[in-house]
């Protein structure tokens, strides 16, 4: 006997619409409760703070890194001056001092661009996941709103999701940022200047820092600004924007 071969959404491994259906509003009775959102709301909070405590950590990581950096040239001539390779008398003189030195200041300056790089990077992460903390605060400062009036109880924390913001030069990451710019572009025209065996003369000196400590400020104020722009993830559920 042959049997007729079975063909329609059973034979492919697909289910009739009505067993969908019922699966669907099985799985929609099965969903989250507010235990559940309550549960994710923490984990989540709990992630960005773990983030903006290891963003900040990075960010003094960095800069210790970066003067460790900018201060081996010292500790090599010390060294050269002990060891007596070198003279402490050469030290005195602009002409005497060895090329190798300013080849030093110049390596060394260049070396704490990166740790200089990464230090702004660990900013913006620290600003941008503090900006979430605060929508967090937010959320429940809404809630407990009308519950605290009668006790005259207000949040003593920040809960506006735009601040702080990215790019603010006179706070501490910004100052952080000037001084280093500064210092890394003082190394790289001595450095340049030392061995071209150019005269150091002050103009000079002062043009070469402050040109390379603007551009060492830029690479700041145009991560900071981009790091604000950058296209958006997707937002399906159509979620308001409220962070810069």
């Amino acid at each position: 006997m042959i049997r007729r071969a079975v063909t329609g959404p059973r034979a492919e491994g697909r289910l009739p619409d009505t067993e969908t259906k019922h699966q669907a509003a099985a799985s929609r009775e099965a969903g989250l409760k507010a235990g559940d959102v309550l549960t994710i709301l923490v984990a989540d909070f709990q992630g960005e703070y773990q983030v903006h405590i290891a963003a900040a950590s990075e960010r003094l990581a960095t800069l210790r890194f970066a003067l460790s950096l900018l201060s081996a040239p010292f500790a090599a001539a010390v060294a050269l001056v002990g060891a007596k390779v070198m003279r402490p008398s050469a030290l005195t003189s602009w002409a005497h001092i060895p090329s190798y030195l300013f080849a030093l200041l110049l390596a060394f300056g260049l070396l704490a661009i990166l740790p200089y790089l990464r230090m702004i990077e660990a900013s913006i992460s620290h600003v941008r996941t503090a900006r979430a903390i605060n929508n967090f605060r937010l959320l429940y400062a809404r809630e407990l709103g009308e519950a605290c009036e009668g006790i005259s109880w207000c949040p003593n924390l920040p809960v506006d999701p735009r601040y702080p913001e990215a790019f603010a030069p006179l706070s501490w990451p910004g100052i952080n940022a000037i001084v280093l710019a500064v210092l890394e572009a003082g190394y790289i025209t001595v450095g340049i200047v030392g061995l071209s065996r150019a005269r150091p003369a002050p103009l000079l000196i002062a043009f070469g820092v402050i040109a390379v400590a603007l551009v060492l400020f830029g690479l700041y104020y145009v991560r900071t600004n981009v790091s604000r722009r950058r296209p958006q993830p997707d937002n399906p559920l159509h979620f308001p924007r409220v962070e810069t």
